[in-house]
């Protein structure tokens, strides 16, 4: 288990997720998410204003297209706070079966992501995501 006493969300987030476009299509989205380790896709503008998250229960009953995703896009209850403690953000997630919570400021900028680790007993960190993309690109 990851040790997180006196640790905020701003000490675990992921710091450099991708980002989609708000004109990005459903079919877009959808390939998007195809990666086992996107469990949810956030949608900003040129200023880094969050302007929505998908994850694919959004997208399931929707069919093929061009449409702009950001139609069924969605903010409430997948935001945190980088000031929200980690302890309380990790029993949260685990709560609610949650992997993935964009974090904002109070403008609503993303500052990152917050990624519950698939065992849920802590986050990963900008080495893990880093770490997965060498060796996705290597094989």
């Amino acid at each position: 288990m990851q040790h997180l006493s006196g640790k905020d969300v701003h000490d675990v987030v992921v710091r450099l997720p991708k980002t989609l476009s708000p004109d990005t299509s459903v079919d877009q989205a959808r390939a998007a998410l195809h990666d086992d380790h996107v469990h949810m896709l956030l949608i900003t503008n040129d200023q880094g204003l969050l302007l929505g998250t998908l994850v694919r229960d959004d997208l399931a009953e929707l069919p093929q297209g061009h449409a702009h995703a950001l139609e069924h896009a969605v903010l409430e209850n997948r935001t945190i706070s980088p000031d929200t403690s980690a302890s309380d953000a990790l029993r949260l997630m685990q709560t609610r079966a949650e992997r993935r919570r964009a974090v904002i400021d109070p403008d609503g900028h993303l500052l990152g992501l917050l990624c519950l680790k698939r065992r849920r007993d802590g986050f990963c960190s900008d080495a893990d995501v880093l770490s997965r993309t060498t060796t996705n690109q290597l094989s």
